[in-house]
């Protein structure tokens, strides 16, 4: 047999109400101060990368031609 409790007669409602509401109150605080809320452009292995620069493109034709002439290869 089981015992229904409700969450407004939990005995700790009061402290958790107060948790909540410190938590509410620290995350609005982090959020408006936090320019790059992602921090992705901080992180260690981010910083060394250099963006995809303007001959990019050929790689994707050079890994398409690979695979086709490997679907030549089979196939033939």
């Amino acid at each position: 047999m089981g015992v229904i409790v409700s969450k407004d007669h939990d005995q700790n409602s009061r402290l958790t109400e107060r948790i909540n509401a410190d938590l509410r109150e620290r995350a609005v605080k982090t959020s408006k101060s936090a320019k790059n809320p992602d921090l992705a452009e901080d992180a260690d292995y981010v910083r060394d990368l250099k963006k995809t620069g303007r001959f990019g493109w050929i790689w994707a034709v050079l890994i398409v031609l690979a695979i086709a002439s490997l679907v030549v290869i089979v196939v033939v």
